[in-house]
């Protein structure tokens, strides 16, 4: 359940600042996702924030004219915002992970392409394709628009955003002034030289691209990881075109009844729909309807699972793990391979068992380590809260309040 209304609501967050290291997001972010998050936690029913950063995040392609986003410093944003989204859960005890019941924040960071002071037209219904799953502020204002809540900060820029958000809603859903919550704002850097000296590596992107994991009781660690993997999607600008494919390994049931606390993972079934309802709303933009409130399309077979978004220019496959290297040594038709600190050695195996195979080696994309310590002023250590958002973690607290 979304929210007490069924609905999600919404944090629109300004450009971050320049550079986005941990220190510089904490000023500029900690204050308005905290009063966000804490605001939505329900005793009575679970809630879902759709946390919007919007930025110019689109990069013209060097070569075919189509978009593109700089991975490293995309999957760096999001490791940030989502490691300040643990260390705020954890500290007021809130579960974050994908449908955690009463008194959860089921925290979702998406990036939006806006350019500070640009102008747009009214927002009309249809999709704006750049060959990218990052949608623009008016593609994303007029498609996503059942909101309970909308959040936004207290500065300059967050006014800019909302007023322009709300420009480009009209026409799909009238914003009633007791939805709109003002919010604390952080401090952050100037960006005006910042966003006109962009300078951010292109990263290629593909139309094959393959990860695997648990997802166990799906938190940050994992929005983070299936979050970098879709950055590198290429995207079918028409929808007669074949469309991209996003792999997900996910591990079978077999395979964890070893695992500590085994009683409260998740059945596979269950974890495969929770990937795909949290990529729904990261990929779906439709002219009908709205993808924060309707069910993925999806087509469930025997150890398969398949999402299919925007109009099936994107197919998302969640495919049961039964052995060590899952469908990239099954499929010799995929391009890249997404990991995380904990995997990559696993990445490292996959690829040598595909050249045993004859087929091609994966280029291998790492993602950031959440990093869930507390920041402080002072010099002393903090508390670490990394070890309170794994899906260990989870299970044992389930495992406790039985007690």
């Amino acid at each position: 359940m979304a929210s007490p209304k069924g609905r999600p609501s919404l944090l629109l967050l300004p450009a971050p600042p320049n550079p986005a290291d941990r220190l510089a997001l904490n000023a500029a972010y900690r204050p308005p996702l905290t009063s966000a998050i804490t605001k939505l936690q329900n005793k009575q029913a679970g809630a879902t924030l759709v946390i919007v950063v919007a930025a110019p995040f689109l990069l013209p392609g060097a070569s075919s004219g189509e978009s593109t986003v700089s991975w490293a410093d995309a999957q760096h944003l999001v490791a940030g915002l989502y490691s300040i989204i643990s260390v705020i859960c954890a500290k007021h005890d809130i579960a974050t992970e994908v449908n955690a019941g009463p008194g959860s924040v089921d925290a979702r960071v998406i990036l939006v392409d806006h350019e500070v002071g640009s102008q747009h037209g009214q927002a009309k219904p249809f999709i704006r394709h750049n060959g990218t799953i990052v949608t623009d502020l008016e593609t994303f204002a007029a498609t996503h628009h059942s909101w309970d809540r909308i959040f936004h900060v207290d500065n300059e820029q967050g006014y800019e955003l909302l007023s322009s958000f709300q420009r480009l809603a009209e026409g799909r859903k009238t914003l009633r002034q007791d939805q709109l919550v003002v919010i604390e704002g952080g401090v952050t850097l100037n960006l005006q030289a910042a966003q006109a000296e962009r300078t951010a590596p292109q990263t290629k992107t593909v139309p094959i691209v393959c990860l695997g994991g648990t997802f166990d009781h799906l938190h940050p660690g994992h929005k983070l990881l299936l979050t970098a993997a879709v950055f590198l999607l290429k995207v079918p600008r028409q929808q007669s075109s074949k469309p991209c494919r996003f792999i997900v390994g996910i591990t079978g049931d077999e395979l964890l009844k070893q695992k500590k606390y085994a009683e409260f993972v998740q059945s596979w079934d269950l974890r495969a729909t929770h990937v795909l309802k949290f990529l729904n709303s990261l990929l779906q933009v439709s002219d009908d309807g709205d993808p924060e409130t309707e069910e993925p399309k999806t087509i469930a077979e025997d150890g398969r699972m398949t999402g299919i978004f925007r109009n099936g220019t994107i197919e998302v496959e969640c495919v049961m793990i039964q052995d060590a290297f899952g469908p990239t040594t099954r499929q010799q038709e995929m391009d890249v391979l997404v990991v995380s600190g904990e995997t990559r050695a696993g990445g490292n195996a996959v690829n040598t068992e595909r050249q045993k195979l004859g087929w091609h080696p994966l280029e291998i994309f790492e993602v950031d380590v959440l990093d869930a310590e507390e920041i402080s002023d002072t010099p002393t250590k903090t508390e670490d809260y990394s070890t309170k958002i794994s899906s260990t973690a989870i299970r044992r607290k389930k495992a406790e309040s039985r007690i």
